[in-house]
């Protein structure tokens, strides 16, 4: 689950090893969400929480506390949280009052929560002008499937921009129900499909566009995968400069087109490429 209004000036976090029952925190109004990995645990609170976090470990002493920390929430998401327009959208902070939208501004409300995805990362700003490239590039696309959706910022985007079915995908539960809030948010309930599960398992899911800001290795098996060029267009994102070289060297190795590269300072790169 995530939980946030309104984002903190602090966040204070624990870090457990071992699972954490899903319904322990649910009567803390403090606490905002459980992020899960490789049999450990990260809960985000708004104010310190030591002492509930201590009892659970009495009450479950498999659990080990490994460490504690204390960080702005700006800093967590790697920045400012704020309004921004890119490729023909009008990106809105949930807890925000909305700027006067321009003629052609697609409002689309966001509370990225603890998850990645709040827009402020110049990956997401490039998938969004690819995705706002690539509709222009083809009105007939009709479904996307977006691995590594964390907030699900690219697939309200997607669905706002016109299609009409998009599969947002994210390994961590707690990605995955921060997507479906913002699904809910922004009422798209009936267009866009938040699951928690591996990029992996859903590589031969059928899609018109591919959306993935996702890390490197994942891009190489994604790539040489069965159902890759099944997708008319992909976003592949996330990538430093030599994963951008070696990456279109597959893509070049398995018969794909990259169509064109946005690269920030030549750091950061995002490919759109067709099949």
């Amino acid at each position: 689950m995530s939980r946030l209004l309104r984002p903190p000036q602090d966040l204070f976090i624990y870090y457990l090893q071992g699972r954490v029952p899903a319904d322990c925190f649910l009567q803390d109004p403090a606490f905002i969400g459980n992020w899960e990995e490789d049999g450990h645990a990260f809960l985000f609170f708004s104010s310190p929480a030591l002492p509930g976090v201590q009892d659970l470990l009495v009450r479950y002493p498999q659990l080990t506390l490994k460490d504690s920390f204390q960080t702005s929430y700006e800093a967590w998401l790697g920045g400012p949280v704020g309004s921004f327009r890119e490729g023909g959208l009008l990106i809105v902070p949930a807890w925000e009052e909305a700027p006067a939208p321009g003629a052609d501004d697609l409002l689309i409300r966001l509370d990225p929560g603890v998850v990645f995805g709040a827009g402020n990362h110049q990956t997401t700003r490039d998938c969004l002008r690819a995705l706002s490239t690539v509709l222009n590039l083809d009105r007939g696309l009709g479904s996307a499937l977006d691995l590594g959706a964390g907030s699900g910022l690219l697939s309200l985007a997607a669905a706002g921009l016109g299609l009409e079915r998009v599969l947002a995908l994210d390994l961590n539960p707690l990605a995955a129900s921060t997507c479906r809030q913002n699904i809910r948010l922004n009422q798209l309930q009936d267009k866009v499909m938040a699951v928690q599960g591996r990029a992996e398992d859903f590589l031969d899911s059928e899609a018109d566009l591919l959306l993935a800001n996702i890390h490197f290795e994942v891009l190489q098996t994604l790539v040489r995968s069965r159902g890759f060029p099944a997708k008319r267009w992909f976003i592949l994102s996330g990538l430093l400069r030599s994963q951008a070289r070696e990456t279109s060297r597959i893509l070049q190795e398995v018969g794909s087109q990259v169509v064109q590269v946005w690269d920030q300072d030549g750091i950061w790169y995002t490919l759109l490429g067709r099949n």
